[in-house]
């Protein structure tokens, strides 16, 4: 069985940082795209950013680039995604996902969404002026 569990959210200041972790099983990092998708109440579900830890493909949302660096960890089959100079508009339900074609990720985009299959059941990200 495939899970993804979310960690690292939390209520922090503008200005401020998080780590997100999503720790994955019964995936092998390799054979997939994984990342994170955002969504605020009222808004459409962001792509933020993604990692092919085979092939080293990277991307960020213009909205959290410059600001934000995603990693794995291959022995914590964990993937990272560390966020600064936060903003009251990040505040949202961060969520990870990952599908089996690593080209999901690319420099250029990440997903579509529905074609990614195993997705983590969020974790809060609020953050106050």
């Amino acid at each position: 069985e495939v899970q993804l569990v979310e960690s690292g959210g939390g209520l922090v200041q503008a200005g401020g940082s998080l780590r997100l972790s999503c720790a994955a099983s019964g995936i092998t990092f390799d054979d997939y795209a994984i990342g994170w998708f955002r969504q605020a109440p009222g808004k459409e579900r962001e792509g933020v950013s993604c990692i092919s830890p085979k092939d080293g493909s990277l991307f960020y949302a213009d909205s959290v680039k410059g600001r934000s660096t995603i990693s794995n960890d291959y022995a914590k089959n964990t993937v990272f995604l560390q966020v600064s100079s936060l903003k009251p508009e990040d505040t949202a339900v961060y969520y990870c996902a990952a599908g089996s074609w690593t080209r999901y990720c690319s420099g250029s985009g990440w997903g579509p969404d529905y074609g990614l299959t195993y997705w983590g059941k969020g974790t809060l990200v609020t953050v106050s002026s």
